[in-house]
């Protein structure tokens, strides 16, 4: 059964709690999660002038197809309010997948590994707490090397567990 990392996000409504819903909607319906970083407050990232984001990376196991997968986070961010607008625009849930393990996927509706993965510090960061030496499929680096390469200036910190 191969680990799938997936990026939660969320910058409209109530973020944290949106979080904890969208986890528990993908153990019911993906899979079991085994392992979630933190959450993480991030910058906007592409579509700048918006509230910051809720960003958390969770490793879930599944026996599910890549397609299947994407198909239920469409679902699971549907299902939880989210109306796509505006590309990298506002958004009350967002589900990424990172990573399907060490596969590769490039159809018309599906790129794994995420494209824009090592642009991104508010991907690496989380996937950083949970999986600094899980490699890359594509280029076999690990996420640390990732991260200390990586030319993202954007702000990210962990959020006080205390919010």
């Amino acid at each position: 059964m191969p680990s799938v990392f997936l990026l939660l996000g969320s910058n409209e409504g109530h973020s944290v709690e949106l979080l904890k819903k969208v986890r528990k909607e993908i153990s019911e319906r993906i899979g079991d999660i085994r392992q979630a970083s933190s959450i993480y407050i991030t910058q906007a990232w592409g579509k700048t002038d918006q509230n910051d984001f809720y960003n958390q990376a969770i490793r879930v196991m599944t026996r599910k197809w890549p397609h299947t997968v994407l198909d239920l986070c469409l679902e699971i961010e549907k299902d939880l309010g989210r109306h796509r607008i505006e590309k990298w625009g506002p958004r009350t849930i967002d589900i990424d997948i990172l990573f399907y393990g060490e596969r590769i996927v490039n159809t018309k509706d599906l790129i794994i590994p995420h494209p824009h993965f090592e642009k991104r510090n508010f991907a690496i960061i989380p996937m950083l707490e949970i999986a600094s030496n899980f490699k890359h499929p594509k280029n076999q680096k690990t996420i640390e090397d990732i991260y200390l390469e990586s030319e993202d200036e954007l702000s990210v910190y962990m959020l006080d567990n205390n919010e």
